[in-house]
């Protein structure tokens, strides 16, 4: 809640009020804000603060007004209004009840222009990213902030990204941005550079959260060496893509990297095909749920599955659309994007794929650094399964079920985690990959990971 201060009162109102805390409890103790006061404020524009403030009018008890107070706090620290809030509740001067009370704001404002040196984590791969923002640039919360990122991989990018909030809810936002990258993909042996451009509106509802995205971008694919395959080399050139794209995230998760209770429910549906050659429909979801056992152990079950298919009869799946599969995060004991379609060592990617995966943690073995460093470890014992095809939808159900079922691969093993902030984590495990298919690329024994979207 920040900081609570009480003012000094006369030794007769201080005893008055010492002898009410001590016989009520907080809740049936009566209290009334007849004022709220922001100390601080400069380009932060006052309506903004007014209605946020306005909650804590209808405090009716004391511990009713410490928590809209608190709430009032939080809100603020979303809309990115100040760099620091401290809070003071005092009895209102001049006033003859002791029911009525000044909640007073001490504000800070965020400098105009800020910046940052920081690492981006992917799936086995980091990136320098270079960054500068301008915070709460016209008095509402509304921020813009430009990014640059070079990776270990020869990736770089670079994007420019406009935040507003929607009428004053921080939980209702609008974006709008500009973006051009350069990425490898080793593993399917080609290169691809994007500029394109995105709006964003993220909608809160009582299930979860909604993000719908509009987005335009031309992309450049080329084979990244002369060792590329030939059916990958077939489609490089230029597309353009535009495309529609809603994600529902539902997550009470404790922790997003090394959960000990709670589920995530995230469904992804994008349609391409607003404009440009690129024509597609795209479904995904997946399912991550976490339970506490004896012994500070839990364990975890994750699900994922998607699916896509080409609008017209002429138009092929492009390989930078397609779903990829295996890593030392998702299937692991298979090299990373090592399942599935290949061509003279590259992955094809796939149309259809699915992901189950099976995991007990446990606290390191007798508990060193318990309380403090040795929290940020856990060991784990894990199940994975998993396949990736191209289906046929005339096929029927009971075809593509069992186009699902067979050719299907299972790993199992156990390693140590390590969590890293609430940013990553770091896996090592000695995997056994105990079903494999012709083409797929293996990686058994130890086996090394670093990321934030695991399985």
């Amino acid at each position: 809640m920040g900081i609570v201060q009480a003012k000094g009162m006369d030794s007769s109102r201080r005893k008055d009020a010492y002898s009410r805390f001590k016989q009520v409890p907080l809740d049936q103790m009566p209290a009334k804000v007849r004022r709220v006061v922001v100390d601080g404020l400069g380009r932060t524009k006052n309506d903004i603060v007014v209605k946020e403030v306005k909650s804590i009018f209808g405090a009716k008890n004391f511990q009713e007004m410490i928590h809209r107070t608190h709430d009032v706090k939080v809100r603020f620290e979303k809309l990115g209004l100040f760099r620091s809030i401290k809070i003071m509740v005092d009895n209102l001067k001049d006033s003859v009840s002791t029911d009525n009370y000044e909640v007073t704001f001490e504000v800070e404002e965020l400098r105009r222009v800020s910046g940052g040196i920081n690492t981006l984590i992917g799936t086995n791969d980091a990136s320098l990213l270079l960054g500068m923002k301008l915070p709460n640039m016209f008095g509402r919360g509304e921020k813009s902030i430009f990014e640059y990122s070079h990776g270990t991989k020869t990736n770089r990018g670079q994007n420019f990204t406009f935040y507003a909030p929607l009428h004053g809810n921080p939980d209702t936002m609008f974006s709008s941005g500009v973006y051009q990258s350069s990425m490898e993909y080793p593993w399917s042996g080609y290169v691809e550079t994007s500029r394109g451009t995105s709006i964003d509106f993220t909608l809160p509802s009582y299930f979860g959260s909604h993000c719908l995205r509009l987005e335009g971008v031309w992309r450049d694919l080329r084979a990244l060496s002369r060792t590329t395959a030939f059916a990958v080399r077939e489609q490089a050139g230029h597309t353009l893509k535009s495309s529609i794209k809603h994600e529902f995230v539902k997550d009470t998760r404790d922790d997003p990297i090394i959960p000990r209770h709670g589920f995530l429910l995230k469904i992804i549906d994008e349609y391409a095909g607003l404009g440009g050659n690129v024509e597609y429909l795209k479904n995904e979801i997946e399912f991550q749920g976490t339970k506490s056992l004896f012994f500070d152990c839990s364990v975890q079950m994750s699900l994922a599955g998607g699916m896509m298919k080409p609008l017209a009869t002429n138009n092929e799946l492009k390989i930078n659309d397609r779903f990829f599969l295996g890593g030392p995060l998702t299937l692991r004991g298979f090299t990373l994007k090592g399942v599935g379609p290949h061509s003279d060592g590259n992955a094809l990617g796939a149309d259809t794929y699915w992901l189950a995966a099976l995991h007990l943690y446990t606290p390191l073995p007798f508990r060193p650094g318990k309380g403090g460093f040795g929290e940020l470890f856990r060991t784990h014992l894990f199940v994975n399964a998993g396949n990736l095809a191209n289906l046929k939808l005339s096929d029927g159900p009971r075809g593509i079920l069992n186009g699902l079922k067979s050719n299907y691969r299972v790993s199992y093993g156990g390693g140590i985690v390590l969590r890293m902030g609430r940013v990553a984590r770091l896996e090592l495990n000695y995997v056994v990959p105990l079903h494999i298919c012709q083409g797929d690329s293996v990686n058994p024994g130890l086996q090394f990971g670093i990321g934030f979207v695991f399985l």
